[in-house]
């Protein structure tokens, strides 16, 4: 017996671009003939339309207690696709099969009437998902603790802030026992300890009592760290299902190579025009670099109308760990003022002191009020290999080599 609790074959979703509907009534259709008397004339029923395929031939099966991504760039159909799971919007074609209740948070407030304070809202969901007031009683101080809204909890939602929506929307979901957990981007709303929090409850509904999360994100280490298994879309269509690292390697490969195109369409005064990464003054061959070893990195710009306090940075991020390091250039108010041309400025690294292994790296220009200005996320692949020099290389062979990215140089002292 099989025990998949969701199974999707061959789902579409198709939207119809510019659509004109036939009238309602006869109402309608004589006030139609008053305000455009010349339609009928060219038009009778529906007109001819574009299409947009949202999700195209997508096909996959998650298993009970499994913990799934679904990541891809924006506009490759994730939303979509956890809307006609959760039941929101229909499919063109395909099937879906669900086994067990679905809880959804897609959106900031989905499921609560704004009207309602928050108390009414808990018992709202709960009975939505089918549960009987006794058993949501049984949750309620639970939810509110997790939430952290005690103090508005009779407060009209309407008048929470969008980060209470989303505390008091993920603990209704969690703690109301769905057989299927279904969680958008919507979490990035919260700050940074309450998406800690979140993340260590979707662990605890998996691993404790079994039940199925799917999860979309764009935090890769948020993924690798919470999923098991990922699902990867794009334009519409299933690139990959399978292992987590494996997933988020292509997409992150993905993602470089379309940044790398959006370049000469890019609209800003300030373009990044090149990256390179050298050691002994030579570039590095295939961004493969010796670590320990001095390495600068060299950024070429174009700059199309004179700026004042341009900040540079650099940010280096692992597959899985998010980023490790952030080069920036001091503070705004010391910043670079250019004319218009070209120019390469240079960030020095001393010794790249990273564990061998795979990384990536972004450039950032920020402005005087601190807001990105040009920004290239991944645009090097970045293969970090085995330590330079013996001093290095008998560095590597710490019982510590094994625990996170960044090696750094330390003495331990007595006094």
């Amino acid at each position: 017996m099989s025990n998949s609790v969701i199974s999707v074959e061959g789902l579409a979703k198709r939207y119809r671009l510019g659509r004109r509907v036939r009238p309602r009534n006869f109402g309608e259709a004589f006030v139609n003939s008053l305000t455009s008397p010349f339609k009928r004339l060219t038009s009778h029923g529906e007109a001819e339309t574009d299409e947009f395929w949202a999700l195209k031939d997508v096909n996959f099966e998650v298993q009970r207690g499994e913990v799934v991504g679904i990541i891809g760039r924006n506009g490759a159909g994730k939303s979509t696709l956890l809307k006609i799971l959760s039941h929101i919007t229909p499919p063109t074609s395909g099937q879906i099969a669900l086994h067990g209740r679905v809880a959804s948070l897609l959106e900031v407030g989905t499921g609560f009437h704004p009207e309602l304070t928050g108390r009414e809202n808990i018992f709202l969901n709960g009975a939505m998902l089918g549960m009987r007031r006794t058993e949501i009683a049984r949750k309620f101080d639970e939810i509110v603790a997790f939430s952290e809204v005690e103090q508005f909890l009779d407060t009209p939602v309407k008048r929470y802030s969008s980060g209470m929506y989303v505390r008091l929307a993920f603990a209704v979901a969690a703690h109301l026992e769905p057989e299927i957990l279904v969680v958008d981007e919507v979490l990035a709303v919260g700050d940074a300890a309450f998406q800690k929090k979140c993340l260590g409850k979707m662990q605890d509904v998996s691993t404790k009592t079994g039940r199925t999360v799917l999860f979309v994100s764009h935090q890769m280490s948020a993924v690798s760290t919470l999923c098991n298994r990922c699902v990867l879309l794009k334009n519409g269509k299933l690139d990959y299902c399978g292992n987590v690292s494996s997933a988020i390697s292509k997409y992150l490969v993905d993602a470089s190579d379309m940044m790398k195109l959006s370049t000469e369409e890019n609209s800003s005064p300030l373009q990044i025009k090149g990256v390179r990464i050298t050691q002994d003054e030579l570039i590095c061959s295939d961004d493969v670099i010796v670590a320990g070893k001095a390495t600068v990195v060299e950024v070429d710009i174009e700059v199309r109308e004179s700026m004042e306090k341009i900040v540079p940075g650099i940010n280096v991020s692992g597959d899985t760990a998010g980023r490790v390091a952030t080069l920036w250039h001091g503070f705004h108010s010391t910043g670079y003022s250019f004319g218009v041309g070209r120019f390469t400025l240079k960030c020095s690294v001393p010794s790249m002191d990273l564990l061998p292994g795979e990384y990536w790296v972004s450039i950032t220009f920020g402005g005087r009020d601190g807001q990105s200005i040009s920004e290239l996320e991944n645009v090097k692949r970045l293969h970090v290999r085995e330590w330079a020099g013996e001093e290095n290389s008998a560095r590597i062979r710490s019982p510590c080599i094994d625990h996170g990215v960044w090696f750094p140089r330390f003495a331990w002292t007595q006094d």
